[in-house]
């Protein structure tokens, strides 16, 4: 049923920010929007909603999580508290090992049950799109479960839920070569003829996989008509996210060691570079040069990595607020890099933005300042969340 909401404080696109607004959906997308006074007759006769007098903004998007996953990692967090860096917990077998151990074990119902409720708490925060990775299964019968626990929260939740496959890490029982031919050969061209993903991502770093086996996996990605992404320049600078970006990837993710270099790169191609605030912070390593990424002409996303070692963050928000205190952008980029460029991580330009023809997902404020969200630390004032002009409860 077309409808329109009237009686918005503000809104912020999030290009361009409009006081007094109202907003017209049908079929799930936005038919107009703009100053209330100017609704457009077409629209004057359509049911309205009166958001009484509160603020909007776009339903943010998660670009990068890792939001399957089962076991524990509360007691590495507590070593690196006292010192322990996340190369030493990995090189000695644990970290990511950790997880894949439990993630193998779960059933698919549990895997799904997990990620269910983690995917209400950021819907309560407001995010009503998430990339959601494979990675914890590393053998292909569990790469493929965790896939399946992704394609059934999609069918089943509100949200939007955009599945990605990782080649993560090499399993102890595996050769490299023979782990990248099995990853190549059999699981993309599987995951491809199931319809389970679409896009391939790479952790290229060290304790993973080296630049010239992420271009293979990228070659192999390609030909089955999959998009490529990466984590790039996390941990030591490898190259990553320059060969990304020339092989036309969507986004290179991390970038906390990288250069000038890169970033022209990324500029040059369009492919967006991702900040994950919480694993940077957590992991005590140097913060992204976000301001320099912008200004140097890179399309700066934000991500929270949510993940159970390097990055247990459930808010977009407090991301968003680590990349204006520590990565010096303003509030409306942060905005922007959370939302708009979040969506071209994931090549869906219809989401992240509040315009004519995109999806009517948007964040209702319980205020009348759009900006209150992103000023209050560990407080987010949200009234309701709409996916495709409905109004969503996070119990669903």
């Amino acid at each position: 049923m077309p409808l329109v909401f009237t009686n918005i404080s503000e809104v912020y696109t999030p290009m361009q920010r409009i006081t007094g607004a109202a907003l017209a959906v049908k079929d799930s997308r936005v038919a107009w929007l703009g100053s209330g006074p100017n609704l457009p007759d077409l629209y004057r006769s359509w049911p309205q909603q009166d958001i009484g007098n509160r603020a909007v903004l776009p339903g943010l998007v998660d670009s990068h999580t890792h939001l399957v996953w089962a076991g524990s990692r509360v007691d590495e967090y507590r070593r690196r508290a006292k010192g322990s860096s996340y190369e030493e917990i990995l090189s000695s077998g644990g970290g990511i090992y950790n997880t894949v151990t439990a993630t193998q074990k779960a059933s698919e119902d549990e895997l799904y049950e997990l990620a269910r409720e983690r995917a209400k708490i950021f819907l309560r925060g407001g995010v009503t799109t998430l990339e959601l990775k494979s990675g914890y299964g590393l053998e292909a019968e569990h790469e493929l479960k965790m896939l399946k626990v992704i394609r059934r929260l999609k069918e089943t939740l509100p949200q939007r839920f955009v599945p990605t496959l990782l080649a993560h890490v090499i399993p102890h029982n595996w050769s490299r070569q023979s782990y990248l031919e099995m990853f190549s050969t059999e699981l993309i061209p599987e995951v491809k003829r199931l319809g389970l993903a679409e896009a391939v991502d790479v952790f290229c770093d060290q304790g993973a996989f080296s630049l010239a086996e992420t271009k293979r996996i990228f070659e192999t990605a390609l030909e089955h008509g999959l998009k490529i992404k990466v984590h790039a320049e996390q941990l030591k600078h490898s190259g990553a996210s320059k060969l990304v970006a020339e092989m036309g990837g969507l986004s290179a993710d991390h970038l906390e060691q990288s250069t000038l270099d890169d970033w022209q790169a990324l500029a040059k191609s369009g492919t967006v570079g991702t900040a994950l605030p919480g694993a940077t912070v957590i992991l005590k390593k140097p913060f992204p040069k976000l301001r320099a990424m912008w200004d140097a002409g890179v399309k700066v996303a934000v991500a929270t990595d949510h993940n159970p070692g390097s990055s247990p963050l459930y808010s977009m928000f407090l991301a968003m607020q680590l990349a204006i205190a520590l990565g010096g952008l303003s509030a409306e980029e942060a905005l922007i890099a959370g939302s708009k460029h979040s969506a071209e991580a994931l090549a869906k330009s219809d989401l992240g933005t509040l315009k004519p023809g995109a999806k009517a997902d948007f964040i209702v404020i319980e205020g009348t300042d759009a900006m209150l969200p992103l000023y209050g630390w560990g407080y987010q004032p949200i009234h309701a969340v709409y996916i495709g002009g409905n109004k969503i409860s996070a119990s669903t």
